[in-house]
């Protein structure tokens, strides 16, 4: 899929407007043309990344055929959560740099994240992201997907208590702890809003936001932060 020279210019002109925040917008067809959508990015950290917001608005017009969004300030190149987010799409994604006026490019062909060494990008790159993935990767089970903003511990949600149990989990004795299981943490949270996997030999595979995923020992704050731990029914 191309973009006209005369789409390219709106959206570097909507990249522009929006600096230093990312911007980011939707190609649709409608009535057999392609048009460019500007969408608002109402991510809390929103020079960092984007959340999208307008999609349904812009579904209503016409069909969704890509998704546009800038690097204000970085290489145009996808990152690897822009290809994890490309894949969970469906979409061919442009990327744009408004001072460069360079150009990236990424479609779904079936690009997976290895374990250790990630980038965190809340809701799309994070703990429960590599949780579904080991799951899928490992034990051919299929976790639901959660809608998750960052800071959702703080605004009376509590996404992994709430939701494990009909995704088949049950709590067991850390005592009995084997490969596979999770242990659901409080990192300077009320509730639990983290999980590590259980690797054995007291290690653990997680991704704490901030920093690359790792596979760490369990223990000191990791094991003070524990809030249960969890054993799919399955296993």
């Amino acid at each position: 899929m191309k973009l006209t020279d005369a789409m390219q210019l709106e959206i570097l002109q909507h990249a522009r407007d929006e600096f230093p925040k990312e911007a980011c917008g939707l190609v649709a067809v409608v009535k057999g043309r392609r048009r460019y959508f500007p969408c608002q990015n109402i991510a809390q950290t929103p020079d960092e990344h984007f959340v999208l917001d307008g999609w349904h608005e812009v579904e209503d017009k016409g069909e969704v055929v890509a998704i546009v969004h800038s690097h204000p300030v970085t290489n145009p190149r996808p990152s690897e959560a822009d290809r994890v987010a490309c894949e969970k799409s469906g979409l061919p994604w442009f990327i744009v740099n408004p001072k460069t006026e360079g150009w990236g490019y990424c479609e779904p062909e079936g690009f997976e994240l290895q374990y250790v060494g990630r980038e965190f990008v809340h809701g799309i790159v994070d703990c429960y992201t590599l949780v579904r993935d080991f799951f899928q990767r490992e034990y051919g089970i299929t976790l639901s997907d959660y809608h998750r903003r960052d800071q959702w511990w703080h605004n009376g949600q509590n996404m992994y208590v709430e939701n494990f149990a009909k995704e088949g989990f049950s709590r067991v004795p850390i005592e009995q702890l084997q490969r596979g299981d999770l242990l659901l943490m409080n990192l300077q949270s009320p509730v639990p809003n983290h999980a590590a996997i259980y690797l054995g030999d007291q290690q653990i595979l997680h991704h704490v936001q901030g920093r690359l995923s790792s596979r760490d020992l369990l223990g000191g704050y990791y094991l003070k932060a524990t809030d249960r731990a969890i054993r799919h029914e399955s296993r």
